[in-house]
């Protein structure tokens, strides 16, 4: 084969010969506001693993010679109506808080996505039952089915992490179904299905794995959701209970005071809001970088 020819054959773009996982790495990280919001989320993950070695002071020990301090050089976000640091507090909190979004989105990712596989992939009366019990479940707004849930369950974080997967569960059911009935009528998994593959390797092997950018897009969006949940369940004593920080019951305390202690409120607040929108770009960011029509 001469040198001429070998110049007319067709160059193989280099994307093209990227594996998945580096594309949408390569993408991801070309957003900004995801690369931020990673950056946060990193810096809350190690505070929150590392808060003995970081904060010198216990969160939950009180002095009455230091109730409602504004911050100084020695309490850098000011001490609460117990005389407690708040730093500590919020540091202390978001261990709370991480551990709701990752395991209630856990639960529901490991309820939700296994209903969702059997009703879209086998259809007829399971598809049916299926579908009208998440319809229920989802005519029911998420915070306040959490809120009926937990107050059922009693007042506990793991009860709280409990209710907020439950209540969960529909979002990621509904959309495993819409997916896999999508999918199944692909060609490869026909192909798959006329080598006599049987159904539960199809749907685990063939079905799940193209399926997983949507369930994964989706889990980090509901990390964010279940946050804000466990915060609200921490304000109303159905979360966290005192005196085990929360930036939720940090909150509630802070009501009393927002005239005479403002910054009680701000500092655990501004965490909420920090976390909450990292997540929802790390999200978005992944909704793009995962879409097979982005470039």
């Amino acid at each position: 084969m001469t040198d001429v020819t070998l110049g007319t054959l067709p160059k193989v773009a280099s994307d093209e010969l990227e594996s998945p996982t580096r594309r949408a790495l390569r993408r991801l990280f070309k957003r900004k506001g995801a690369v931020v919001g990673l950056v946060v989320i990193a810096l809350f993950v190690v505070l929150s693993l590392f808060a003995p070695l970081i904060v010198p002071y216990d969160p939950i020990a009180t002095s009455w010679s230091l109730v409602r301090k504004p911050p100084t050089w020695q309490h850098w976000f000011g001490t609460d109506d117990l005389g407690r640091d708040i730093l500590a507090r919020v540091v202390y909190g978001a261990r709370a808080s991480l551990m709701a979004g990752a395991i209630s989105v856990g639960i529901a990712l490991g309820i939700g996505v296994p209903l969702g596989l059997l009703s879209g992939y086998r259809g007829g009366f399971i598809d049916s039952l299926i579908s009208r019990i998440t319809d229920a479940m989802l005519a029911c707004p998420f915070l306040i089915l959490a809120i009926a849930l937990a107050a059922f369950l009693g007042p506990s974080l793991g009860n709280a992490m409990i209710a907020i997967g439950i209540s969960a569960t529909p979002i990621f059911v509904r959309l495993t179904r819409g997916q896999v009935m999508s999918v199944k009528v692909e060609d490869y998994v026909e192909a798959a299905r006329a080598m006599g593959n049987p159904r539960w390797r199809i749907a685990l092997f063939h079905i799940l794995p193209n399926i997983m950018p949507a369930l994964l897009v989706q889990a980090t969006l509901s990390i964010a959701a279940a946050i804000i949940a466990e915060a609200a369940l921490s304000f109303l004593g159905l979360g966290q209970q005192p005196p085990s920080p929360s930036w939720g019951s940090m909150l509630n305390s802070a009501q009393r005071f927002l005239t005479n202690a403002p910054w009680m409120a701000i500092w655990p607040g501004l965490a909420i809001f920090l976390v909450v929108l990292s997540f929802n770009l790390v999200g978005d960011g992944l909704r793009d970088a995962l879409d097979p029509r982005e470039r």
